[in-house]
């Protein structure tokens, strides 16, 4: 059996789980003040790698915020018109945004290109909202403050490395835990998941820093469900006979390292997290054969696949004794310095097509109040063009998305489209307004956290004031 990253943290949840049962009934008083873990309720990360410009994710609007936007994007704008079928952005083809809470911007209005449109649909049905200008900070910051150096600010800003880190877990690189990981320890300690705490925060992609908590694991599914061993399939339809069924129990000894013995603690740990990881997979493919397959048609794409595997896992969470769950799902593509009005635009369709499918599917199992997705990205880009691309920035504006969500309103600020003002750190950089901290606040409380619980997964948060109830 290859031996992977998995395989091995597998093995870790399984070791965090018999600790956990030995804590008997300390730990049943406990749960009494903990997380509320009571039905189903799971949070999704979808995290655009490479920075997304949220400058060209939501845009101006009312005329004299565009025609700003459009000189200080001059260059960019005519590579777009340039495009087959013409510009996306040019302002009769954006479609306009009537968010509930218009009068919070005064005279500015503010609209999503074209190929959001599904999402643009999600937030006029109330099921999506916008929170603008989020990103990393470690307490409030004016621009005196940020161009003197004189208040506290995130290390290693505009580092892609480090700040999809500092997203993830309030930490540049180098980090261990991530607050959907920190969420999920708090789900556990309270009895969530208790015959499966393997399953409870999950990934397609690899060893995810933001779902690694103390004792939340992340386990990667395939996206057909989880890897299983070719040898042991090979030999699983001779078992018909005495032969056969000895040599499938001896292969099948062979991968649980049955007759492993060792004094090595690194080589035990390696054992036995092959051995767990044998059975967690086992166990895993045996629910996702009671699947019923969704009526949702879900997009070929890499990113629309993930989704898929993500609602097929919370589709069978039943079989695998699951209540509470952190799942985390990405597209890469963002870091758009150069050729970004041929580039973004397709991910956007992407992301678009990929958001709305998974959310009909979450209706379609009775689950859309249950499951609340939102975006992520290392950090937004600057408003100021380099020729035909972007370059690094800062806050960003992002969506949540479900039927938790109080949606079809545009949460936290939106700065202006323009250059050298309160939030502009430097061409176009937005300083952020609603800290990472803010965003995740609300998302900690409605996945069941009490006031302890968020405090210990988001260090920072008690630097700020309350952030924006959106779900």
């Amino acid at each position: 059996m290859k031996q992977t990253r998995r395989t091995f943290l597998t093995g870790a949840s399984a070791l965090s789980a018999a600790t956990l049962t030995g804590l008997g009934s300390s730990l049943a008083a406990f749960q009494a003040s903990a997380a509320e873990t009571s039905g189903y309720k799971a949070l999704v990360c979808l995290f655009f790698l490479g920075g997304l410009d949220g400058h060209d994710t939501v845009l101006p609007y009312d005329q004299a915020s565009y025609d700003r936007y459009a000189t200080i994007r001059a260059p960019l704008l005519s590579l777009y018109d340039n495009m087959q079928g013409g510009s996306t952005r040019a302002r009769d083809r954006l479609l306009p945004l009537n968010p509930s809470n218009a009068s919070n911007f005064g005279t500015r209005q503010f609209a999503l290109p074209e190929e959001l449109s599904g999402i643009k649909a999600l937030f006029d049905a109330g099921n999506a909202a916008i929170v603008g200008n989020v990103g990393p900070l470690i307490q409030p910051l004016t621009r005196t403050e940020f161009l003197n150096d004189s208040a506290p600010q995130p290390k290693r800003l505009f580092s892609h490395n480090d700040q999809q880190s500092t997203w993830m877990s309030s930490q540049p690189e180098g980090a261990q835990f991530g607050w959907g990981g920190r969420f999920a320890d708090a789900a556990l300690a309270a009895g969530a998941n208790s015959n499966s705490p393997d399953f409870t925060t999950i990934t397609s992609l690899g060893n995810e820093l933001f779902l690694t908590g103390s004792q939340a694991r992340p386990y990667q599914v395939g996206l057909n469900g989880a890897p299983e061993i070719d040898a042991l399939n090979f030999f699983e339809g001779n078992r018909n006979t005495p032969e056969g069924e000895a040599i499938y129990q001896k292969l099948r000894d062979h991968f649980e390292t049955m007759d492993f013995t060792s004094t090595n603690l690194i080589d035990r740990d390696v054992s036995n997290a092959m051995r767990t990881a044998l059975t967690t997979n086992e166990t895993f493919n045996q629910a996702f054969e009671s699947i019923q397959p969704f009526a949702t048609a879900f997009p070929s794409s890499f990113l629309g696949q993930q989704l898929q595997a993500v609602a097929n896992t919370i589709a069978i969470r039943d079989a695998l004794l699951i209540n509470r769950q952190v799942f985390f799902v990405a597209i890469g593509g963002f870091d758009t310095h150069s050729n970004q009005a041929n580039d973004l635009p397709s991910l956007q369709t992407e992301i678009d097509a990929g958001v709305v499918a998974f959310y009909q599917a979450m209706q379609e199992i009775g689950l859309a109040s249950d499951v609340t997705l939102f975006t992520a990205s290392d950090f937004g880009r600057t408003l100021a063009i380099n020729g035909d691309g972007t370059d690094h920035g800062w806050g960003s504006h992002h969506f949540v998305i479900g039927d938790a969500v109080q949606g079809g309103q545009i949460y936290g600020d939106l700065p202006p489209f323009d250059l050298d003002h309160d939030q502009d750190a430097g061409s176009g950089r937005l300083i952020p307004t609603t800290s990472v901290e803010q965003f995740a606040e609300p998302l900690g409380r409605w996945f069941g956290l009490n006031d302890s619980e968020i405090a210990a997964a988001l260090p920072n948060l008690g630097n700020f004031s309350a952030g924006p109830s959106f779900v």
